[in-house]
């Protein structure tokens, strides 16, 4: 039995090598470059990607530098790659690099930046920068974002004097590694889902001091400075459970308010059965792991140009 998606290893804009899935549609509409978020990996979110393909839409995944198998996959990695071993400025570069990887491969078809958590604050990030990386050029590459439940501010944050210490050590020994553990019964109310995260042999719940200050700094100031930055003409649809544990849905709230765009949709997940979504929406039951999907896809499909002509893949 094939797989549904498609495997490779391939070379980032410096040679490093990146684990990246393609779930490919015979026919897309659209292009979806997904990020994921902090200490986990592509993987995790098969279920979700396997069904986009059906509705036209092209997944491409890749193992963040410093995550998944990109730092431990013993017979694939890059030399230098190591656990957390990454930075904010690595990682616009990487988006930016397999965001006109796909431009190239799929010319005219529109090409969507999405991303949950870590990610979600990269996806957020990328656009707001105050200078390269990304490029004007690179900057320019996707129609429109998706930030699902993005790392803004911590739920719980920790008391300044650790994230003062944590910020001068990283100047010193920028990718030390520390304890990161979010804690899994913080992640999703599905107990499965639980049970495989804290098993997983590819989530190690640390990070280093360089890759949490970047993704915590980087998020906060989101909110203080950057979203003046984001293109009024750059439509944003943002996903948030109002019962999320690891990233504050309130910040959400506040960045989706603040920001200029004319064109922006914010979609609280609330449950009847309790206070709300936790952290991965994907993954939660009383059918929010279907809306995570079927409402990215919509807004997806809501804003695809109408002269885009269906192009076969190449892919």
């Amino acid at each position: 039995m094939s797989l549904p998606f498609v495997e490779e290893w391939l070379p980032g804009f410096d040679g490093h090598q990146f684990y990246t899935r393609t779930y490919p549609a015979t026919f897309p509409k659209a292009v979806v470059l997904f990020v994921h978020g902090f200490a986990e990996h592509i993987g995790r979110y098969e279920q979700a990607h396997v069904q986009y393909p059906a509705r036209s839409v092209t997944v491409f995944a890749f193992d963040l530098r410093g995550y998944g198998r990109t730092a431990l996959d013993g017979a694939h990695k890059s030399k230098d790659a190591a656990y957390g071993k990454t930075n904010w400025g690595w990682q616009m570069q990487d988006i930016e690099f397999f965001g006109k990887r796909l431009a190239q491969e799929l010319p005219g078809i529109p090409l969507f930046l999405m991303g949950h958590s870590a990610g979600g604050g990269q996806t957020l990030a990328y656009f707001t920068r105050a200078s390269a990386p990304p490029t004007a050029e690179g900057a320019k590459l996707f129609t429109a974002a998706i930030a699902a439940s993005p790392c803004l501010t911590l739920t719980h944050p920790k008391p300044k004097i650790v994230r003062w210490t944590g910020s001068k050590l990283a100047l010193i020994r920028p990718y030390q590694l520390i304890s990161a553990d979010v804690g899994v019964e913080n992640i999703t109310r599905n107990t499965a889902v639980r049970e495989a995260y804290a098993k997983d042999p590819l989530i190690k719940k640390m990070g280093t001091l360089k890759g949490l200050d970047d993704m915590l700094s980087g998020g906060e100031k989101l909110l203080t400075e950057d979203y003046q930055r984001w293109p009024k003409e750059l439509p944003l649809f943002i996903m948030s459970g109002t019962a999320d544990y690891v990233t504050s849905s309130k910040a959400a709230e506040e960045f989706y308010n603040k920001i200029p765009a004319t064109d922006k949709k914010i979609s609280l997940f609330e449950a009847s059965l309790c206070s709300g979504g936790y952290h991965e929406l994907v993954h939660e039951p009383d059918g929010m792991a279907d809306r995570w999907v079927n409402e990215s896809i919509e807004w997806i499909e809501a804003h695809i140009p109408a002269k885009s002509p269906p192009t076969e893949s190449k892919l």
